[in-house]
């Protein structure tokens, strides 16, 4: 049965985000707001919007009871200001607490309250995920400009309830909760974006919810739109950028990878100075038409052509020290592509089916000394990566030469938060289009790989994929054959 005592009413609380400064104007009667998102004066506020406010910045309060209706309109038109800071909760009125909180986490965020209707079906959004977090249950969505903190167990019962179609009134049956109260809380779901509301079918037909044929929503899927919306600034308020969220736990990782055991092989050098010479132009190189990967299957380069390839593309030019922001120095290198802060977290393995001069298996690439290691001769792991690099690059046969790409994530989580993931897709979207460049200067075939396998190239490579994974693949080949 619902519980429907007077102690379970809800109760509306409003208190400032916990990073929000009040600040007194010791020069007149303003006050000043200090938030992530800059700073809002506000002139003559009054002593109920001070002390409305003064409360509000200890936490959740009730501002049913603010005197006088002069009052409470100018409390009204100040917190009209500061939609952006407000921290909305939901209470019984026993008083135990909050059962949930809307914490904004834009400087565009506002919250409005819709009307809920007890009869009419509501969901989480597809895109809503529901995490632990030090602070307790979180729910959040891409396409919400709120937080919702779960604190009660009742909150984080509705939520789960709501992965599926239903109205507050069987909310509240289900759950045992005044029908109000779960009206409420629905409300506040809705309003922060992470539940919709739905219209019911005919009589027996399941509830329709409009995000699920929007046409721009279905674009996307929820893994991708959560990334977009983390990896950029504008609609969360994660820490973000080089803040250096581990540099407490150690130094960073040595910004060229130890060389693996196994047999070393010295590759080719090339002169750069016939290079320099020689070399066809940019334009030229830019403009040339890639061969279609259909066309038939790959001569394989030769040792000589391979380690020109990597020379010219991915070798360490120096070493050096970063000093930005850091309490101490971290070691960086130079490389002949762009990467993030100089970390250079992307390593090459390169699969050898058929290479003339080179040993047919796994090789890791010392870009420091221009070297491969052998690190696995494996038959069925050569045979397995080739086969879906094959697949991914639409290739009529296996490619004579794989060249994968792994990223050390410690390189660049030590130094970004929010943002390093999304730097190392960039960094491989880079070394793919230098690898094509110099390819296409060179005579060979480029074919940047559609996608990879993540576990598969895990136990070839010997990594552990949570330290090192790979993010990225390229084929090479030196002309179809029979031309």
């Amino acid at each position: 049965m619902p519980r429907s005592d007077a102690s379970l009413a809800p109760v509306r609380l409003v208190s400032l985000r916990e990073d929000t400064l009040v600040e007194q104007d010791p020069a007149g009667d303003a006050l000043t707001v200090v938030s992530p998102w800059g700073e809002l004066r506000i002139e003559r506020p009054g002593q109920v919007v001070r002390e409305s406010l003064r409360r509000m910045g200890f936490g959740p309060v009730s501002l049913e009871n603010v005197p006088g209706s002069a009052e409470h309109r100018r409390l009204a038109e100040v917190l009209e200001q500061l939609h952006h800071v407000l921290v909305h909760s939901v209470a019984a009125a026993s008083g135990q607490g909050p059962l949930l909180s809307l914490v904004p986490v834009s400087g565009q965020a506002a919250l409005r309250l819709p009307a809920v209707d007890p009869g009419r079906p509501y969901r989480l959004s597809r895109f809503a995920a529901l995490a632990a977090r030090p602070e307790g249950a979180v729910l959040e969505s891409p396409l919400a400009l709120h937080r919702v903190l779960l604190h009660h167990p009742d909150a984080v019962a509705l939520a789960a309830a709501l992965t599926r179609p239903a109205t507050p009134e069987r909310l509240a049956a289900a759950l045992g909760l005044p029908a109000a109260l779960a009206a409420e809380l629905v409300a506040h779901l809705t309003a922060a974006g992470t539940v919709v509301a739905g219209e019911p079918d005919p009589p027996g037909g399941p509830a329709r919810f409009a995000e699920d044929s929007d046409p721009v929503l279905g674009l996307w899927a929820e893994a991708d739109l959560l990334f977009h919306t983390r990896s950029r600034l504008g609609r969360h308020d994660g820490p973000y950028g080089a803040v250096f969220p581990h540099g407490a736990r150690g130094p960073a990782e040595p910004a060229v990878k130890p060389p693996p055991a196994g047999p070393r092989i010295a590759l080719h050098r090339p002169a750069m100075d016939r290079l320099l010479a020689t070399d066809r132009r940019f334009t030229a190189v830019l403009e040339a038409e890639r061969p279609a990967a259909e066309a038939g299957p790959e001569r394989p380069p030769t040792a000589e052509q391979l380690g020109e390839l990597l020379y010219r593309a991915a070798r360490v030019r120096s070493l050096g020290v970063g000093e930005h922001g850091a309490a101490d120095p971290y070691p960086v290198s130079d490389r002949p592509y762009p990467s993030t802060g100089s970390l250079y977290e992307l390593e090459l393995y390169v699969v050898v089916g058929e290479c003339p001069g080179l040993p047919r298996g796994i090789h890791h690439y010392d870009p420091l000394d221009h070297r491969l290691t052998l690190i696995n001769r494996q038959e069925a792991d050569v045979v397995e990566l080739l086969g879906t690099a094959q697949i991914a690059a639409g290739l009529p046969a296996p490619p004579p030469v794989l060249i994968t790409l792994t990223a050390r994530f410690g390189r660049t989580s030590w130094i970004y938060r929010g943002m390093a993931y999304a730097a190392t897709l960039r960094h491989v979207g880079v070394v793919q289009q230098t690898l094509s460049l110099v390819a296409t200067a060179m005579g060979l075939t480029p074919h940047p790989v559609a996608f990879g396998d993540i576990e598969s190239s895990a136990r070839a490579f010997g990594l552990d994929w949570r330290i090192e994974s790979s993010v990225g693949e390229f084929v090479i080949g030196a002309g179809h054959r029979g031309r």
